[in-house]
């Protein structure tokens, strides 16, 4: 099932926050974006921030094969049972369209945050006694322990803000089978000092969170290269800018590394809630 996962969602899908908007005045809009992304060949898009299997039905609604994809929704948030029937209920509708993501989210966005693996163990517990199908789920796994369970319960990893170091970990964790789709940032930015200035401010507020500095540290990453906004030696790791031929060489760096998907994400100046869409136009003559 896992290889057949692999083919459905492709080489490359769009991971957007702005995709996922729940106002209603937007949702044509979002689906005529989405219809543009499978015309343009990408496999899946994921939803970011903590979203849900309401989120991804307007958009799978407007396209006939896409694979939409949570990335992630909460443990804390959406309680299993509930989760469970949403995702019953899109699967009945649209079979095999949808795939969900989780993960424990932050200790500084959930209250009741506590003993974090234990709580996604009971959480899968809670998901297959409701009858959810391990193949159907991935996991925002960074550490040894989550991506072992990743490996044993769910169709494979969905890490976010990680390098091909990274992406070499997991895979040798997971072994060949698990779908491995890690996010990647994309910053369309020739100039370094604008490059990194984009991808500074984008990263500031991930750098207030554990989760993903401790990850940092267990991959060659100093304290010093989390300070400031984060070393060049880290913003550059994290991601891909420059002109086209640099941005698809660092692509192909987490695929060398052993991903088999990248869930890229456009990182510019545009306002806030605007689709990128000619960039994820460009960012597809890229790819393709």
């Amino acid at each position: 099932m896992t290889t057949a996962l692999k083919e459905t969602v492709g080489r490359y899908g769009i991971w957007s926050v702005d995709l996922r908007s729940e106002d209603p005045d937007r949702r044509g809009e979002l689906a005529e974006a989405a219809a543009e992304l499978e015309e343009l060949g990408y496999g899946a898009v994921w939803l970011g921030g903590n979203s849900s299997a309401a989120n991804a039905a307007p958009l799978i609604e407007a396209t006939s094969r896409l694979t939409v994809g949570t990335s992630i929704q909460s443990i804390w948030q959406h309680e299993a049972d509930a989760t469970a029937a949403s995702f019953a209920e899109l699967e009945a509708a649209h079979p095999g369209r949808f795939l969900l993501g989780l993960g424990v989210s932050h200790a500084k966005l959930a209250e009741q945050y506590r003993r974090p693996y234990s709580a996604l163990v009971a959480y899968l517990d809670g998901l297959d006694a409701a009858g959810l199908p391990a193949d159907r789920r991935v996991l925002a796994a960074l550490g040894p322990k989550s991506l072992k369970l990743t490996r044993d319960r769910s169709a494979g990893a969905i890490p976010y803000l990680v390098t091909p170091e990274h992406t070499a970990h997991a895979r040798e964790l997971l072994g060949e089978g698990p779908l491995l789709a890690p996010e990647l940032g994309v910053v369309p930015e020739t100039d370094p000092t604008r490059a990194r200035t984009l991808a500074r401010e984008f990263i500031s507020f991930y750098l207030s969170l554990p989760n993903y500095t401790n990850n940092f540290l267990r991959h060659g990453f100093t304290e010093e290269d989390l300070r400031d906004g984060g070393s060049d030696r880290l913003i550059d790791a994290l991601f891909a800018w420059g002109d086209e031929t640099a941005i698809r060489a660092k692509i192909d760096t987490f695929f060398e590394a052993g991903a088999d998907h990248l869930a890229l994400q456009l990182i510019d100046d545009s306002p806030k809630d605007t689709l990128p869409r000619k960039a994820w136009r460009d960012l597809a003559s890229v790819l393709n």
